[in-house]
């Protein structure tokens, strides 16, 4: 019998997943991870850990599983959280989530279900996983959940062929009504909880007062962009090179020029981000004020107004070299080869139809729709039909 340790989480899609493996003939263990201690920066009753062990544990004892609480707060202070807060520092905007998957549940965590005789690791995400051969070779694929309204790929979308050859998505195939359907025919005291919210494992976090704790507020001035400035034409016509084109088209604008004026003031251009629109407190404008650009370094915010100011939107992003990640290494790009591909920016953005361009320093993502708040520090995806292939880290 094939065993498998499900990371239950306290919530009903965890629940199901690992009732569901239960009911395919899997020795299935139940796993609690706590990743956090310091509740002074977490809405308390939102998400605490405790009632959440507390849900897991007892849907393992209805299931009649072997349940353990695993502390990872050290990993996930190192891994996840030092890394937020030095994100923020340079001005991006971290996807913890994302982070949380491919450096905590299917790394510290599959290590210590792998040293316990697990032969996979589950986990509720409503995503799917099959394979193919190639060349002799198992390829495992990542493909979307079958709930358009849940699909969870994008959350894993930094994860290796080591890692997914080793992870069950039981729930893949369902819608969440289903997945809660069968929690209640169970009678599972998770079946009716809300759904978690906030970062990965810790809950709603404030996080202006998170980011305090290590960067300190520092005030700045909060400025308004016209949309009619020059800085705003496009001259992309003027490249012969297409590599130059696109890194003109995914560029930070240069505002030094432009004409601005100062709207209001804020405590730490580091606390905010690209299409933010809350939290700026500047009010008198005919249409709502968004971020169009933040700079840590003068410490001033940019802004625009209305969804549709210029600033808001880019035609082109660039990834690293070193940040390209491939989960199909196999339909790897090498330089001056590109793809067709649908892409997000985002976690629930639609699919955007997206060329691929490789290039020695790294890879330009253009998309035929200019894209509303580009962000540096959140992660690109791209897809073939239902596959995610790959990502990387907007830079």
């Amino acid at each position: 019998m094939k065993r498998v340790v499900v990371g239950l989480s306290g919530g009903v899609d965890s629940s199901v997943a690992a009732y569901l493996l239960q009911k395919q003939g899997y020795e299935v263990i139940g796993l609690f991870m706590k990743n956090w201690h310091d509740d002074t920066v977490t809405i308390s009753n939102e998400c605490p850990w405790l009632e959440d062990s507390n849900d897991a544990l007892l849907v393992a004892e209805k299931l009649g599983i072997p349940f353990q609480t695993v502390d990872l707060s050290e990993e996930y202070k190192e891994k996840i959280v030092d890394y937020m807060f030095h994100e923020y520092e340079q001005g991006r905007t971290p996807n913890p989530d994302v982070l949380c998957n491919r450096e905590i549940k299917f790394d510290v965590f599959m290590k210590i279900a792998l040293s316990l005789g697990a032969d996979y690791v589950a986990t509720g995400h409503y995503c799917r996983k099959s394979s193919i051969e190639k060349d002799g070779k198992e390829i495992f694929q990542l493909l979307a959940g079958k709930d358009d309204n849940k699909d969870q790929s994008y959350f894993l979308c930094q994860l290796s062929q080591d890692q997914l050859a080793k992870a069950l998505f039981p729930i893949g195939e369902l819608t969440k009504p289903q997945v809660r359907e069968i929690a209640a025919e169970m009678d599972l005291i998770t079946a009716d909880k809300k759904d978690s919210q906030g970062l990965c494992f810790i809950g709603k976090v404030r996080l202006p007062e998170f980011l305090q704790q290590k960067l300190q507020p520092k005030e700045g001035i909060i400025v308004e962009v016209d949309a009619n400035d020059e800085v705003f034409t496009d001259n992309t016509s003027e490249f012969v090179n297409d590599e130059d084109a696109f890194a003109y088209q995914s560029k930070k604008l240069d505002f030094s020029k432009a004409q601005v004026k100062v709207v209001g003031k804020h405590q730490g251009a580091h606390y905010f981000t690209n299409g933010q629109r809350k939290g700026l407190n500047v009010g008198g404008t005919k249409e709502p004020l968004f971020i169009i650009q933040t700079d840590v370094d003068k410490n001033i915010i940019y802004t625009g107004q209305g969804t549709n100011h210029p600033g808001l939107y880019k035609k082109a992003l660039f990834v690293k070299s070193s940040e390209v990640h491939w989960i199909r290494e196999d339909l790897r790009l090498q330089p001056n080869e590109e793809r067709q591909v649908m892409a997000r920016i985002r976690y629930r953005q639609p699919l955007e139809k997206a060329t691929l361009h490789q290039f020695e320093s790294g890879m330009y993502v253009t998309f035929e729709n200019p894209q509303s708040a580009i962000t540096e520090g959140q992660f690109v995806a791209w897809y073939d039909g239902e596959e995610l292939l790959g990502s990387g880290v907007i830079s």
